[in-house]
């Protein structure tokens, strides 16, 4: 006799975002498994937030307080409800030689998050882990979003600063020690890094994207207008914009190019770091800081 190895292929590689969605709403995604070899293959699925060690793993130490390299958590926001937020179907079964088997993955939020995750594997014989995909969604209680740059808030939703409105403070100096410790100051920030490479001829780039949601209950006239105030501190350091200012109709969503070229004077020891105030305006009006903050790498 000879033997013989089980050998399957997916159709996702290691994460499955499903996106933003409205909270209270419900979208779905699949996922196709097929069975390359020549035998059947028993299979179950695992969603790591009903792990039976999963309880035990959260009275560890929170993982905003270790380091970045020490950081494993795979399950992050939670329904209230208790109801799991993603669900999987089906969760056992077979796929015959050369067939394919079609798994829906659902994602159903209760509340606003932007750090619901979960990790879902798919085991063979009940024990072999053929595949692990991070499952990964957003929800807003409103339909507009932004993503790009790097979050400045903490990704645990009982310390992250939730409200959408912007002091005045937001167009002034920013001391990112000073408001990483102020959660008090009720403002959505995020942070730019452009690298511009010596000697290039290209500018260092990044953007943002605005994007508004389709929901069932949300009027289908309803728009989102959008706009990132350029100031003069900004073409000092460097900085342009390119379709700083916008409106989106739901589902749409449209890009913010940033660019940057180091200005004669600059000073490599003093990489500049300016901030400007992005306002997007839907059935409430939401504001962002944004930190642009630029430098110039080796090639």
């Amino acid at each position: 006799g000879h033997g013989v190895v089980p050998s399957t292929e997916c159709s996702v590689r290691e994460v499955l975002d499903m996106g933003y969605v409205m909270a209270g709403d419900t979208v779905t995604a699949t996922v196709k498994i097929e069975n390359t070899s020549s035998l059947t293959l028993p299979f179950s699925v695992q969603l790591e937030s009903l792990s039976p060690t999963w309880e035990r793993d959260r009275q560890k130490i929170p993982s905003f307080l270790t380091s970045p390299l020490q950081r494993t958590e795979i399950v992050g926001t939670q329904n209230y409800s208790g109801f799991s937020v993603f669900s999987v179907s089906p969760t056992e079964g077979k796929i015959e030689a050369g067939m394919s088997q079609d798994f829906v993955v659902t994602f159903s939020p209760d509340h606003e998050s932007l750090y619901y995750s979960d990790r879902l594997k798919i085991l063979l014989f009940g024990k072999q882990t053929a595949h692990e995909l991070q499952l990964k969604g957003a929800a807003r209680d409103h339909p507009m979003f932004v993503e790009g740059g790097v979050p400045l808030d903490v990704p645990v939703e009982s310390l992250a600063v939730t409200s959408p409105v912007a002091p005045r403070e937001a167009l002034k100096g920013v001391d990112l020690v000073a408001f990483c410790l102020e959660p008090q100051e009720a403002v959505r920030s995020l942070l730019l890094l452009l690298e511009y490479v010596e000697g290039s001829a290209e500018p260092a780039r990044a953007e943002i994207t605005v994007g508004a949601m389709k929901s069932p209950v949300l009027a289908t006239k309803q728009s989102v207008e959008f706009s990132l105030h350029s100031g003069p501190e900004l073409q000092r350091a460097g900085f342009a914009l390119d379709g700083a200012k916008g409106a989106l109709e739901l589902g749409q969503r449209q890009r913010i190019g940033v660019s940057w070229v180091p200005p004669a004077d600059l000073q490599t020891s003093d990489p500049p770091l300016v901030s400007a105030l992005l306002t997007v305006k839907g059935d409430i009006t939401e504001s962002y800081r944004v930190l642009f903050m630029a430098r110039v790498v080796s090639a």
